[in-house]
C-alpha cells in the first residue's frame, strides 16, 4: 500500500506546514477568542509550575523496583509543560513565556536519553538497561514524541528563538540527528518491521512523530526522501498486519496511538507527495479501521473494553475530525464533533494517564480545527450492531443494552487472559464490567505479568476450574465459533476449553450469549464433573435474593442452579479509579454443568 505509491514520488517534495508560525499572527489571532484565552490560560498554569529535575537515581528506580512513575511523572511533566508553553506563546506573542521555553528546550537537549526506562533496551522483550547509552540513542515511542515536540517547537517559535540566541534551534538540530535521524536511516529498531516481524501501535506512534520531526525540520532532500521511503515501509509493515475488519485487538485506548497515528503519518506523506500517497485516504482497509472506534463506542464516556484498555478511553479530538474529514467520513466526523465538545479538558493539562498532552503537533492541529468542530451540524448516527471476526469481537446493541461478547484467543498485543469474555451495559451504564488495566510498572511487560490479577481470566467473568485459568498464547482460544447479528436478536456462541491448560474430566465448555431489546440471556454447559467457579464483575454494589443479583435502579440478574457469594473489590490504583469507584464488587457463582444468566 505505502510502498507501492513510492513509484509516484516528485522529483522534489513539498514543504509541510502543519500549521502557521508564530511571526504569522493574522492567522493565530483569527482563532476563536474562546479557543486562544484557554490555550494561554494552560500557559499560565504551567508558568507557575517549578520545572522537575531528572536524575539518574529516578532513571534506575525502574530496574532497581520496576516502578515506571518515578522518573515518568516528571519526565511527561517536562513535556506537557514545554508543550502549552509554546501554544500559550503562540497564542499571546508577549514573550513573556519564552524565557520558561529556553529553560525546557535546554534541559531536554541535556537528559541523557529521550527513552524512558521501561523502554531501554536494543532487542524487544530484554532486559532493560540501567541507564542509557548516551553514544547509541534508542528510538522508543517517547524518544519519538520529544523528538517531534522540539521540531514543532523550533518550527513554530524560530524567529523568536534566534532573536536570543541562534544556538539554540542548531542545538536542537543537533541532538534531533544524534538522536532520532541518524540511528532512524541506520539502524533497526523491532516496531519498524521487517519480513515477519511481528509490531503493534508503536510502529505508526513512533513512525508518526519521526515523520513530524523531520519534515518540520529544514533537512537536505536526500534524507529528507531516506526517511520517507524508510517510513513507507514500516506503515506496510502495520496495515499489513491489520485485519480487513479494521479491529484494533489492543482496544479503543490503543485506537489514538495505533489507527489514528497511522492517519497522522499519511498526513505528513500526502503533504509532501500528495502525488504518490493522497489517494490513500480513500482505501477501505483504512476507513474499516477509522471507524473502529465509532463501532466499540457505549455511551458518553464509556467504550467496550478488552485487552490493556479501560471503558474510559478518552474523548475523541480533533485529529479524530480532522482525519475523518480527510477521508470524507460524515458519521465519524460527527461522533468525533460531539464527544469533543463534551471534553472538560481538551488540552489535557492533567492527564491520569501521564503522557497526555505533550505532542504539540497534535495541539495546534486542535486549535486551528476547533471552530470548525464547534459549529459541525452533522448528525451522529450510532452504528448497528457488529462482528470482529478477526478478534471474535461481538458488538450487540439492542434497545437499551450494549453487549460486548469475545470468543477470540489469549494472543492480542497488550493481551488480558479474556477468551469468552462478556461486557454488558445498560442505558449507557456498566452492568458487568471488564476491569481493565493497572498503572504500567515492570512486571506487566514480563515473564511475571499473568500474575497481575486484571490479567488474569478469573477476572473477566470466566470461568475456573478449581482454581485452573486459562493461559496465554495463540494455540489457547476458542473453537466452534458461531455468531448471529439480526432484527430480533444478537448472537455468539463458542466453545472455550481449549483457553484452558488440559485439566481432568473438562472436554467442553459452551457459552452462548444472546442480547435482545429484552436483555441478556448466557448459557454455559460444560462435561466437567466437578463444581464450576464463575467470576461475574459489577461497578455497582448488588444484593442476593435467593437467585437473583439485584442491582438497584439498574436491573437484575437471574440465575439457575447456583450459589452466589458476594465481596468487596477495592480499588487502590489510580489508572483504575479512572473508571472505577474505590470499591467494585465480584459476585462468585458455584455450578455444575449448566449455568444460565437472564439479564434484565
Amino acid at each position: 500500500m505505502f510502498c507501492e505509491c513510492l513509484c509516484n514520488l516528485p522529483a522534489e517534495l513539498h514543504p509541510w506546514e502543519p500549521c502557521p508560525p508564530i511571526q504569522r499572527q493574522d492567522l493565530w489571532q483569527a482563532l476563536p477568542l474562546s479557543t486562544r484565552q484557554r490555550v494561554i490560560a494552560g500557559g499560565e498554569h504551567f508558568l507557575k509550575q517549578e520545572l522537575p529535575h531528572l536524575t539518574a537515581s529516578q532513571y534506575l528506580s525502574f530496574t532497581r523496583c520496576g516502578s515506571r512513575t518515578t522518573y515518568e511523572i516528571p519526565y511527561f511533566l517536562r513535556r506537557r509543560i514545554l508543550c502549552h508553553l509554546v501554544a500559550a506563546e503562540c497564542c499571546e506573542n508577549q514573550g513573556r513565556f519564552l524565557d520558561r521555553i529556553v529553560d525546557l528546550l535546554w534541559m531536554l537537549c541535556e537528559e541523557s536519553g529521550w527513552q524512558v526506562p521501561a523502554h531501554n533496551t536494543y532487542i524487544r522483550d530484554t532486559p532493560q538497561l540501567p541507564l542509557p547509552d548516551t553514544q547509541h540513542p534508542i528510538i522508543d515511542l517517547f524518544a519519538a514524541e520529544t523528538g517531534a515536540l522540539l521540531a514543532m517547537t523550533c518550527y513554530l517559535l524560530r524567529e523568536p528563538l534566534d532573536n536570543i540566541s541562534p544556538s539554540l534551534c542548531q542545538r536542537v538540530a543537533q541532538e534531533l540527528e544524534h538522536r532520532i535521524f541518524s540511528p532512524y536511516l541506520n539502524c533497526h529498531f523491532w516496531w519498524m518491521g521487517r519480513g515477519q516481524e511481528m509490531v503493534n501501535n508503536w510502529t505508526p506512534w513512533c513512525t508518526q512523530n519521526v515523520l513530524v520531526a523531520a519534515f518540520a525540520t529544514p533537512l537536505d532532500e536526500v534524507t529528507r526522501k531516506s526517511i520517507l521511503r524508510k517510513a513507507a515501509c514500516s506503515l506496510d509493515s502495520f496495515v499489513g498486519q491489520y485485519e480487513e475488519d479494521g479491529c484494533c485487538d489492543e482496544g479503543a485506548q490503543y485506537y489514538g496511538a495505533a489507527a489514528v497515528c497511522l492517519f497522522g503519518a499519511l498526513e505528513v506523506l500526502a503533504a509532501v507527495a500528495p502525488e504518490a500517497f493522497a489517494p490513500l485516504w480513500q482505501q477501505p482497509k483504512l476507513h474499516a479501521m477509522a471507524e473502529f472506534i465509532e463501532k466499540v463506542h457505549v455511551a458518553d464516556k464509556y467504550y467496550l473494553n478488552f485487552s490493556d484498555c479501560s471503558p474510559v478511553a478518552g474523548r475523541r479530538t480533533g485529529r479524530e475530525y480532522h482525519f475523518a474529514k480527510q477521508m470524507q467520513l460524515s458519521n465519524l466526523m460527527a461522533f468525533a464533533a460531539e464527544d469533543f465538545q463534551k471534553d472538560p479538558d481538551p488540552d489535557m493539562l492533567d492527564d491520569a494517564y501521564l503522557s497526555g498532552g505533550i505532542n504539540l503537533y497534535y495541539m495546534v492541529l486542535q486549535v486551528f480545527s476547533e471552530e470548525e468542530i464547534s459549529h459541525c451540524t452533522l448528525q451522529y448516527h450510532p452504528v448497528e450492531s457488529c462482528y470482529f471476526p478477526s478478534t471474535g469481537l461481538l458488538v450487540a446493541r439492542k434497545g437499551p443494552y450494549v453487549l460486548g461478547a469475545k470468543a477470540g484467543c489469549n494472543d492480542d498485543s497488550h493481551n488480558h487472559n479474556d477468551t469468552g469474555s462478556i461486557t454488558l451495559y445498560k442505558n449507557g451504564q456498566p452492568f458487568l464490567i471488564d476491569i481493565g488495566v493497572e498503572n504500567y510498572t515492570k512486571k506487566t511487560f514480563s515473564p511475571q505479568r499473568y500474575e497481575i490479577w486484571t490479567m488474569q481470566s478469573r477476572w473477566h467473568n470466566l470461568p475456573s476450574f478449581q482454581g485452573i485459568d486459562q493461559l496465554a498464547g495463540p494455540q489457547y482460544c476458542a473453537k466452534d465459533v458461531q455468531w448471529n447479528l439480526s432484527a430480533e436478536q444478537d448472537s455468539l456462541q463458542a466453545d472455550i476449553v481449549n483457553a484452558y491448560p488440559p485439566i481432568d474430566g473438562l472436554q467442553y465448555y459452551r457459552r452462548k450469549s444472546v442480547l435482545t431489546a429484552q436483555g441478556l440471556t448466557m448459557t454455559d454447559e460444560t462435561d466437567y464433573p466437578h463444581e464450576v467457579t464463575l467470576t461475574l464483575m459489577f461497578r455497582q454494589q448488588p444484593t442476593i435474593d435467593n437467585n437473583r443479583i439485584i442491582l438497584e435502579g439498574l436491573g437484575n440478574v437471574t440465575c439457575s442452579d447456583c450459589t452466589l457469594d458476594i465481596e468487596p473489590v477495592k480499588v487502590t490504583d489510580s489508572r483504575l479509579l479512572v473508571a472505577w469507584p474505590e470499591t467494585i464488587w465480584k459476585v462468585t457463582v458455584r455450578f455444575t454443568h449448566t449455568f444460565t444468566i437472564t439479564v434484565q
